[in-house]
């Protein structure tokens, strides 16, 4: 019922634009990332949204205000310091009552065409009992032909034997997966590797072309599609 969307980050590699807009509200197409995202996840008929806030988080928290999206959303900010992947999606988590979340990144151009496949992916998850499962695709896939893959991907296993996959930016974890985590800051690949380890890291293939906004050269040529 809740999704998450991790919008903390400092976009670095896209600086200079970056240095007064958060990557989130950068716009293609007319609509910020994190329209196209928030806009996704109300298709998929989700009832919250909680977003985690960092770097020039006032943007963010105005932006959200300023949109009336019907659907419940909370803008968390990380605190002090910024928690990094797994201990923001951590914090947020702790601010629910859900036990599964759908973890979205807005650097990926979210959008309709995704609703019909993530459908699938939720009722493949709950279906089959699942803890985690991650959203991969094809690297030939993806329009930046610089994106390296991440993982391999077997019988919905994911596994580090090739590098053919590249993880999507959509994921669902259950809150147990991170139960056992002490420290505030921490990136969730760390959760990733531990889960490969023990042959418990699950994949879902995505089919769609895969646009993701990796720096400041690939945001101007998605400009252009």
């Amino acid at each position: 019922n809740t999704a998450l969307i991790l919008c903390a980050g400092y976009g670095k590699r896209l600086n200079p634009i970056t240095q007064n807009i958060p990557k989130p509200l950068l716009k293609i197409k007319n609509l910020t990332l994190l329209n196209h995202c928030i806009n996704l996840i109300k298709n998929l008929n989700l009832d919250k949204i909680l977003i985690n806030s960092f770097y020039l988080k006032e943007q963010i928290k105005q932006f959200v205000k300023d949109h009336n999206y019907e659907i419940e959303i909370k803008v968390i900010e990380d605190g002090n310091n910024i928690l990094d992947t797994g201990g923001g999606i951590l914090n947020l988590m702790n601010k629910s009552d859900e036990e599964n979340f759908l973890i979205f990144n807005p650097d990926t151009i979210w959008n309709k065409d995704y609703t019909h496949e993530i459908n699938h992916m939720i009722d493949f998850y709950f279906d089959q009992k699942l803890k985690n499962l991650l959203l991969l695709v094809d690297k030939d896939l993806s329009f930046d032909k610089n994106l390296k893959g991440d993982f391999g991907l077997e019988n919905y296993l994911v596994n580090l034997n090739s590098k053919s996959f590249i993880y999507t930016g959509c994921q669902i974890l259950n809150k147990s997966i991170l139960k056992n985590e002490k420290k505030n800051n921490f990136s969730i690949t760390k959760i990733w590797l531990n889960l490969i380890e023990n042959n418990q890291l699950n994949g879902f293939e995505s089919k769609l072309k895969f646009y993701h906004v990796t720096n400041l050269e690939i945001f101007k040529r998605l400009q252009d599609l």
